[in-house]
């Protein structure tokens, strides 16, 4: 059920670990605690510095972590794939992920997304997962889209074996979520699954960008493979509408680059016109 590579790519890291629904980090980077708390802000920077304290208190280890984020790009699109990506570091890292710049991905310009994305190898470990639309076609008539998507979280969570995973909840209810991927993935990792993960964690904020910086560049494939502007791929794009319909009136079958189960498609569809009772008849 799950297409694409996982292959490494540059891109970045971040860690957090979770204290009564807080994120927290461990404390020791000085240097960096102005970057910090410019972009968590100054209350969530302070609680930054707990976790020291509380992994001791834990009986846990302060050191060596790895940690993980996930986040996709493109569920909601028309044209094109989804992606699922991936950012893995140590812990240690945290504030240098922050000083390259990770956040959630649409708080950047394309250019900086890029930019971005372009230091992450020098921090962790990238990877991504690439869903086709056939593959979400497929998933999407028997009601398994989220179910899709907790696959491909969990193939990344067992290829990069973190010990502890933060995602990006697709489902409306976030622990179910994240109990459907921890059981996906097996083993005892830990699981934090959240909404707005992408905005509120720096790692799953660069999985973010890898996600979208994957996906962009798909449907720019997709768009010199064409030869047309097909626009962002988003169904709110009139560039996208324009052009699929078009394609579409030439043709009688669905384009694999176009996901034929969105209830978009029967908007965009030409109406054929309907046959009368004397028609064929000799």
């Amino acid at each position: 059920m799950i297409d694409g590579d996982g292959g490494e790519r540059p891109c970045e890291p971040t860690v957090s670990v979770e204290v009564d629904g807080a994120p927290v980090v461990k404390e020791g980077h000085t240097r960096h605690r102005e970057p910090l708390e410019r972009h968590l802000g100054r209350g969530a920077a302070r609680r930054l510095n707990l976790l020291p304290k509380v992994l001791r208190a834990r009986g846990e280890r302060t050191t060596g972590t790895r940690v993980l984020g996930l986040d996709e790009a493109g569920r909601g699109s028309l044209v094109g794939p989804l992606v699922v990506g991936a950012f893995c570091l140590p812990e240690d890292r945290l504030d240098e992920l922050v000083e390259l710049g990770a956040k959630d991905s649409k708080a950047l310009s394309p250019r900086a997304r890029e930019r971005v994305y372009a230091g992450l190898g020098s921090l962790g470990t990238c990877r991504q997962v690439v869903l086709s639309p056939r593959t979400i076609d497929r998933a999407v008539v028997h009601g398994r889209l989220n179910e899709l998507e907790a696959e491909a979280f969990a193939r990344l969570v067992r290829e990069l074996a973190p010990d502890v995973a933060y995602v990006d909840a697709c489902d409306p209810n976030e622990r179910r979520f994240g109990r459907k991927v921890a059981r996906l993935a097996g083993g005892s990792r830990r699981i934090i699954s959240r909404h707005h993960a992408d905005r509120d964690f720096p790692v799953v904020g660069a999985a973010s960008i890898v996600a979208k910086v994957q996906r962009d560049r798909a449907v720019a494939e997709l768009r010199e493979e064409l030869g047309e502007d097909l626009g962002s791929g988003y169904p709110s794009d009139e560039r996208t509408i324009r052009f699929v319909r078009s394609s579409l009136a030439t043709r009688k079958d669905v384009p694999d680059w176009v996901r034929g189960s969105w209830a978009t498609m029967q908007r965009v569809k030409p109406r054929r016109p309907a046959r009368t009772l004397d028609e064929g008849e000799p």
